[in-house]
């Protein structure tokens, strides 16, 4: 028996949604658990994330009679994610729709709080077995419960938020529910303020709960700054990992299981360019660099998706700054996307995946813009565009560029003009009467609830005749790859003849995605990695090593 200089019976490497719900299952079994975590912040993706969890018939929706069932849930994922390999096999699908249940149970039995986002439709909710109110989210957490680990935190956005809010702030100018939602969140803000408390909601609420969970209340150990470098074996058995920690080379066993949640590679530039065919612009956690997929690999592990990732569009970032995904910014009306001739290629409203997949089939390479009519700036809030200096940078480096008229936009963004001019003129048609007949912007419940309800007879299509005009930069963004580790359904890494590597798991996007290639609901990222997530631990519970 080889010696380690710690041992404990659960290791996660990865501190976002798949390694904390690995982490609380571990707790939950009473198994002593390390948590690891290659940067100096932990949260992974999932901080940085809107913090919704894509669950079909949760017990939120149980308890509200929202009428869903498993066998619902299972045939509107059949008829979105189909079959594209064994990540997307039909008993992964049932192991997550059947490990629902089991998270949020555990999750609010160690003091997580989860709140409905009930009018958050699924991403195609006119299929069969398509709903609305199927997403769960936590409510604003007090980060002061968790001490000093909040200094630590990975924090995109220190407020209160929820979904709701999100929605409803973008149109905080135009209409009387998203004033009123401000006027919510701010209360919300000062409220937390008058009572000592500091409020922190979306992927870094989510994240601080089920650490205070973990980290707190389960008094697991977190290692900072403590990249994997190495997955030990015993034959053909995982049985425990080396890391760098302070400069020095630590080994630490794992009696249960080794569980690798460390993310996918959106930040690996050149994997990325030679398995997707482009660098890409990820908007996620800077630690995500697919090490642990590599040495999963090196063990014997396969993978799939490896091609893909949650792709989406979003504003180039000047020097020195990220790119801002867009999520609800392109449903608005008054607003067009179109390529480097000045032509639509698909509905701006479509879920971010779709829309970064034709990005991707149109022009891999191309230049593509966000067009501005005076109404959408005027009336809608954009949250790529609040910091004054983020947005001097941009119109310096012409990723902002503003024009009096669209024939001296077209001019200065080098389009066909007249390809731009018949574009406009025929979504301005569309506008007047209701209908896209190209594309479809608006038909979708999807596409409606980010739209602005008192534009109609559409309210995602406004006209484009309202000058000074705005154009974008637009690149290919994503939330993170989703190709990794191919697994079973209790998280199991699996080796190219289907069988069980011992004492190695994943989950998150390390691992690959049961959604396939496509994006079924909001969450679908992080309801995986926690059903997943505590699923590997429930089953580390009932193996030794």
């Amino acid at each position: 028996m080889r010696s380690f200089d710690h041992t404990y019976d659960v290791v996660v490497v990865g501190t976002g949604g798949a390694g904390l719900t690995t982490a609380l299952g571990a707790v939950d079994e009473g198994l002593s658990v390390l948590l690891l975590e290659s940067t100096d912040r932990w949260g992974g993706n999932t901080a940085m994330s809107g913090g919704g969890m894509w669950l079909p018939n949760n017990p939120l929706m149980q308890r509200a009679s929202a009428g869903d069932s498993r066998e619902e849930a299972l045939e509107y994922m059949e008829a979105t994610i189909g079959d594209v390999g064994r990540a997307t096999a039909r008993e992964r699908k049932e192991a997550y729709v059947d490990g629902v249940d089991d998270f949020v149970l555990t999750a609010e039995k160690h003091g997580v709080v989860f709140a409905r986002a009930t009018d958050y439709p699924d991403y195609y909710p006119e299929l069969p077995g398509g709903k609305i109110g199927r997403a769960i989210e936590p409510k604003p957490f007090d980060v002061r419960k968790i001490g000093d680990l909040a200094k630590s935190l990975r924090i995109l956005m220190p407020l209160p938020m929820m979904t709701d809010d999100v929605w409803q702030i973008v149109r905080a100018w135009s209409t009387l529910d998203g004033f009123g939602r401000g006027a919510r969140v701010v209360f919300r803000v000062l409220g937390g303020v008058v009572t000592g408390k500091k409020l922190t909601g979306i992927g870094a609420g989510l994240t601080a709960r089920l650490g205070h969970a973990v980290l707190v209340g389960g008094k697991a150990p977190l290692w900072l700054e403590s990249p994997l470098e190495e997955l030990i074996l015993e034959g053909d058995r995982v049985v425990g990992v080396q890391v760098r920690k302070d400069g020095r080379a630590v080994t630490i066993g794992a009696n249960r299981g080794v569980m690798l949640a460390a993310g996918g590679f959106d930040q690996n530039k050149a994997k990325r360019l030679e398995l997707q065919g482009i660098e890409g612009s990820p908007s996620g956690s800077p630690g995500a660099l697919g090490v642990p997929i590599d040495l999963a690999q090196q063990a014997g592990a396969a993978v799939e998706l490896m091609e893909d990732a949650w792709w989406g569009a979003s504003i180039a970032g000047p020097e020195g700054s990220g790119p801002s995904f867009l999520v609800g910014e392109r449903s608005l009306p008054y607003s067009l996307i179109v390529d480097a001739r000045g032509a639509r290629f698909a509905n701006e409203a479509e879920s971010y995946v779709d829309l970064g997949h034709h990005m991707l089939e149109h022009d891999k390479e191309g230049d593509y813009r966000f067009i501005l009519d005076a109404r959408h700036r005027h009336r809608y809030l954009r949250s790529f565009a609040l910091d004054p200096r983020l947005t001097k940078a941009m119109r310096s480096e012409g990723i902002e560029v503003k024009a009096d008229t669209l024939e001296e936009l077209a001019e200065k963004l080098d389009l066909d003009k007249a390809t731009f001019r018949a574009t406009v003129e025929r979504l301005n048609g569309f506008a007047r009467t209701g209908r896209d007949q190209d594309f479809g912007k608006g038909d979708s419940a999807y596409d409606r609830y980010y739209g602005d309800p008192t534009v109609r007879p559409n309210p995602c299509l406004g006209t484009i005749e309202k000058g000074p005009f705005v154009a974008y930069k637009i690149v290919i963004g994503d939330l993170g790859t989703k190709g990794g580790v191919v697994t079973d359904a209790d998280s199991r890494a699996l080796r190219h003849d289907g069988s069980v590597i011992e004492g190695l798991y994943s989950a998150g996007n390390n691992s690959a995605s049961v959604m396939g290639h496509t994006y079924p609901g909001p969450g679908s990222t992080i309801g995986p990695a926690a059903v997943f997530g505590l699923r590997a631990a429930r089953h580390m519970a009932r193996t030794r090593g």
